[in-house]
């Protein structure tokens, strides 16, 4: 006698309405439109010419089962078009085999990632039956004629610049052959792109460098000395260095399928930090105690300082324990940090720069990645009821000031925008009252002072993830 396994039944549709992250500036956004000539307050600097593109996770159907914010939302990139005073909007979604085929069904298919629910082959066919949700949908890169929509360790996407239309998933001539980290970093005086990748089985962790010429040349290459599967989103990079904070949140298979979390944080191992020289020669490891970090601003290298070889500047926000993965007496707190990392001497020696708090989305000039730097913008809460980020801090690191400008809004991460004569800080933000969205344009000498401009969105972009700046040729 035999037996068939009974298909698995289709999980029930989310509760929107009362989900923080499927309602209000959250909400998603299904229409796609293009725009021309959008409202302007004030005045867009001439001298500023380019695009600021920005991604983030958006459902194209209600979804089903679960949502993990960020993990689980399909992909739509916004596109702000800026030249000779005037600005033009364009949105699309990232169309993945799984949106194409939810579309064809007019309804959401595939659940959140943490339900373990796949679709079977009589609703979508051989190829895609028992796949997961592709989710193209963290960051958005240009490197080398690519424009590539970032996943969180998987392969990008890749995109028409003119459309903003999908091309096809792109593993970059081999060198996201097994994913990427969706932060790369792009070293401005060589113009390579370096990435890292984390995988739930040995060895783990790997790296990876293209060229400017868009070709491989260092293919994924092991990171030695790591024997667990860590979730590690960024990275920073310097001239000599990859450095990645190996925080200690732990990918657990066995606590998942036993209905615990996928993700289980354990502060007992503490942080290991791993410098990787870009010339392929050993690590250098350093210990530190427990922390989190999501994402850095930059860092840099000072050859001859302190050491023989050296230290290393990194400006981060650190978190005393990722909040969503982990049960913890005391709520998590954040702060933008420097830390000097001396390779020689396997030590670290932090500093909490400024005294804003619970802050994150760091960001300086792209232009000086791998370089010493004088300005960060972070976004942080104001301390108002809704719990959004409501303010964008400027943080002088010279000068050792840090200023404040608040919106009125819900405010998304900072972009810095050099122009001819001036350069600028942007950033989308969207009303509470009407939910009408709004791109601010901030002078970088003074950005407290409050827009040079305000342009109105013609649709409401809901609040989403990273972005980049890209000056017109």
């Amino acid at each position: 006698m035999t037996t068939t396994s009974p298909t698995p039944a289709r999980p029930a549709p989310v509760d929107m309405a009362h989900h923080a992250h499927l309602s209000g500036v959250f909400a998603p956004q299904r229409a796609e439109v293009d725009v021309d000539e959008l409202e302007v307050v004030g005045t867009i600097p001439d001298d500023l010419h380019g695009s600021y593109l920005r991604n983030g996770p958006n459902p194209r159907f209600d979804p089903i089962g679960s949502y993990v914010y960020p993990l689980d939302g399909d992909a739509m990139v916004h596109r702000l078009e800026i030249g000779d005073g005037a600005a033009h909007y364009r949105n699309r979604f990232v169309r993945t085999p799984m949106v194409l085929a939810e579309e064809d069904a007019g309804q959401a298919i595939w659940s959140g990632l943490t339900d373990g629910y796949t679709p079977s082959a009589d609703e979508v066919g051989p190829d895609l039956a028992g796949t997961f949700r592709q989710l193209p949908d963290i960051n958005i890169v240009q490197h080398a004629g690519r424009l590539l929509a970032m996943a969180e360790s998987d392969q990008p996407y890749r995109l028409d610049p003119a459309g903003l239309g999908t091309i096809a998933r792109d593993n970059c001539n081999g060198a996201m052959a097994v994913g990427s980290t969706a932060h790369p970093k792009i070293d401005p005086s060589t113009g390579e792109l370096v990435l890292f990748n984390y995988v739930l089985e040995a060895p783990y962790l790997t790296w990876a460098v293209i060229g400017p010429d868009g070709r491989t040349r260092r293919p994924p290459t092991p990171v030695e000395g790591v024997d667990r599967p860590l979730m590690i989103h960024d990275m920073a990079l310097t001239s000599r260095y990859i450095v990645l904070f190996l925080c200690p949140l732990v990918f657990d298979i066995s606590a998942m399928l036993s209905g615990g979390s996928l993700l289980q944080w354990h502060p007992e191992s503490g942080t290991r930090i791993a410098l990787i020289p870009r010339d392929g020669g050993p690590i250098r490891w350093i210990d530190s105690e427990p922390m989190w970090v999501w994402h850095f601003a930059n860092a840099f290298d000072t050859v001859g300082d302190v050491s023989d070889d050296g230290t290393v500047t990194v400006d981060y926000v650190e978190w005393t324990y990722p909040e969503a993965f982990a049960d913890m007496p005391q709520p998590a707190s954040s702060a933008l940090v420097r830390a000097v990392l001396d390779p020689a001497r396997g030590t670290i020696a932090r500093t909490v720069l400024g005294e804003s708090a619970d802050v994150e989305f760091p960001r300086v000039d792209d232009r000086l990645l791998t370089r010493p730097h004088s300005r960060v913008a972070t976004v942080g809460k104001s301390g108002n009821d809704t719990g959004d980020l409501d303010s964008l801090w400027f943080h002088d690191l010279r000068a050792g000031t840090e200023t404040c400008w608040r919106p009125g809004a819900a405010i998304g991460e900072p972009i810095y925008m050099p122009g001819a004569q001036h350069d600028y800080w942007g950033a989308f933000g969207t009303d509470l009252e009407d939910m009408a969205s709004y791109f601010y344009v901030l002078a970088a000498d003074d950005p407290a002072a409050g827009p040079l401009a305000t342009v109105r969105m013609p649709i409401r972009v809901p609040a989403g993830l990273h972005g980049a700046w890209l000056p017109a040729e």
